[in-house]
This record gives structure tokens, C-alpha cells and sequence, in this order.
């Protein structure tokens, strides 16, 4: 008998060349109620690399988040089911990669919101989409472990103070040996502050090391954010004695705060 020899047809091997390379890439969940926006950031997000899904709506994304734990979640605030602040509230206590969330230009308190609900970064829209892919890229370097370590830090990746421990390998925090729920963007602070413990660090300098623009004058999210980590450290929002606030200057991690 002969001998048989498969031979897949070009076009179907390129299909599942196509798959296996998107497999491989970043995914991204786009939650966005204006289909043409939606389907143009898609479009442009995956010709740079990005495997990019799209939802839209509030409802359908929290499950959808749940389920496909997507490496990155582009989140519009203005959604029908369920608003962006909703579905970031509901979908943090199990999803810990980053949620970039777009919010209107010139409402603060939206953006106070978005983070003070989980949100690791905001754009204000219209956002255009060069402005998108480096946030979005700048988000995902930091969860790989690719930001800058500063100098004091340089080759010492635990930190100890006290209860309070900070392991930058595994990007773990323990306080009292139970683990501490940290999103990306506060761990990335926490850990900026901490590996600079006994050093004043600006406003200034903590937004352009952590989100590599200039610092407008303007933003909160640093001082959010610093809320939210306080008391999970232990630290006491009234009194604090680990991130001290220096009036004029910017933040503190105090080395002993507990001696």
C-alpha cells in the first residue's frame, strides 16, 4: 500500500499559525458601549500586538473579566447594565491585573472614583490611540517587572519592616504573615515608597517614576491611592506612622515607624 501523506491546505495552516501567534500575545478586554470607537481601538491595538477582545456592556464584562481573567482591561465609565465603577468595584476582590479606565476630561471626581475603586491608571477621553497603546503598555511593563529599580533597591528584592513585609519577586506583601490585597498600581507605589524608606519623594518625582509623563499639578491619583494602601499596611489614615505625609514636600516611608 502506499504510502499516505496529510497535506493541510496553506490557508487553513496560516489560520492556525494566526491563532497560536495570538495565543501568545498580551489580551486586552475592551469595555465599550460605542461600537465604531470600540472596533477602531480593537483594530488599532491589535495591529500593535495586542490581542484584543470587545464587550459592550457593564453586565456582560464582570462576567467576562471573571472568567477570561484577560491580561489588561481598557474600562469606559459610561456603560448601559452596569457603569465602570460598578464593574470595577465588582470584579477587584478576584482580578488583580491592571484596569486602565476612561473617564470624561474634565470630571475629577470620576477619576478619584475609578481609583479609589480599584483602577490602576486613567485616560481622559477623547484619548487618542497612540496615547492608549503607551499607557497600556507602560501598565503591563509593570506587572512584568520590567519598571525601573531604583538605586537603593538595586539586587534587594525583600524588604522587612517590621510585620510588614515586601517581596518584589513575587510582588507579594505580608503584614503580621497574612497576605495583603494590593492592586498592581498600589503595590508599584508601596514599593517605590518602601525601597526609598527615610527619603522625602515628591509628588512630582512618584508620578513621572510610576506613569512616565510629567506631573500636571492636578492629579490625585498618588494621594488616592496612598489612602487606600494606609490602612491596608496597618497604618492608621488619621495618625500614620509607616507613609507619613510631609506638608509641601510629598511622601515618607518611615524605616522604624514602629520602634
Amino acid at each position: 500500500m502506499a504510502a499516505f501523506t496529510l497535506r493541510w491546505p496553506t490557508d487553513f495552516l496560516r489560520h492556525i499559525n494566526a491563532m497560536q501567534t495570538a495565543d501568545a500575545r498580551p489580551r486586552v478586554l475592551i469595555v465599550e458601549d460605542d461600537e465604531r470607537l470600540a472596533a477602531l481601538t480593537q483594530e488599532y491595538l491589535s495591529a500593535n500586538g495586542l490581542a484584543v477582545s470587545v464587550v459592550n456592556d457593564g453586565l456582560t464584562a464582570i462576567q467576562r473579566i471573571r472568567d477570561e481573567q484577560p491580561d489588561l482591561v481598557v474600562l469606559d465609565l459610561m456603560l448601559p447594565g452596569a457603569d465602570g465603577l460598578t464593574v470595577c468595584r465588582e470584579v477587584r476582590a478576584t482580578f488583580k491585573n491592571p484596569i486602565l479606565m476612561l473617564t470624561a476630561r474634565t470630571d475629577d471626581m470620576d477619576q478619584v472614583l475609578g481609583l479609589e475603586m480599584g483602577a490602576d491608571d486613567y485616560v481622559a477621553k477623547p484619548v487618542k490611540p497612540r496615547v492608549l497603546l503607551a499607557r497600556i503598555r507602560a501598565l503591563m511593563r509593570r506587572v512584568e517587572g520590567d519598571a525601573e529599580v531604583t538605586p537603593v533597591a538595586a539586587g534587594q528584592r525583600r524588604l522587612e519592616f517590621g510585620d510588614l513585609v515586601i517581596d518584589d519577586a513575587s510582588r507579594a506583601v505580608l503584614l503580621a504573615g497574612a497576605p495583603v490585597d494590593l492592586t498592581s498600581a498600589e503595590y508599584d507605589l508601596l514599593w517605590l515608597l518602601a525601597s526609598n524608606a527615610g527619603k522625602i519623594l515628591s509628588r512630582e518625582e512618584i508620578f513621572e517614576r510610576l506613569r512616565g509623563i510629567p506631573y500636571d499639578g492636578q492629579d490625585r491619583s498618588i494621594d488616592v491611592r496612598i489612602s487606600r494602601i494606609r490602612p491596608k499596611i496597618g497604618d492608621d489614615p488619621e495618625n500614620p506612622r509607616r507613609i507619613k505625609t510631609v506638608r509641601s514636600k510629598g511622601y515618607l516611608f518611615v524605616r522604624d515607624a514602629l520602634a
